[in-house]
């Protein structure tokens, strides 16, 4: 099973786009565990996952989660997709970082 974060500013505003890519997986039949926290819980939340993905609003820390997560891939939803809350296109930027 894979484990997908997604880091923004508080927590909040990727819930709705963490269930629209659960919903995603499970058309996909991806078996995977996505969950949303605020950046600030990076080291403790995401160091163990497959793929971290950040809201548009702190691409500007990438190198920040990337210091406090070693070996975990890390990169910010497209701004279109973040406000379409595509979970289809999120998904994909996950499978992109974890090779799938």
């Amino acid at each position: 099973m894979k484990k997908i974060i997604l880091l923004c500013a508080g927590g909040m505003s990727t819930s709705m786009l963490v269930k629209k890519m659960k919903e995603a997986a499970q058309a996909e039949g991806l078996e995977c565990e996505i969950a949303a926290y605020a950046q600030a819980d990076a080291k403790d939340k995401a160091s163990d996952a497959d793929a971290i993905l950040l809201g548009p609003q702190i691409r500007f820390s990438k190198s920040k989660v990337e210091e406090a997560c070693p070996g975990v891939p890390v990169d910010a939803i497209d701004m279109k997709v973040y406000g379409r809350m595509d979970g289809k296109g999120a998904l994909a930027v996950a499978k992109k970082l974890m090779g799938m």
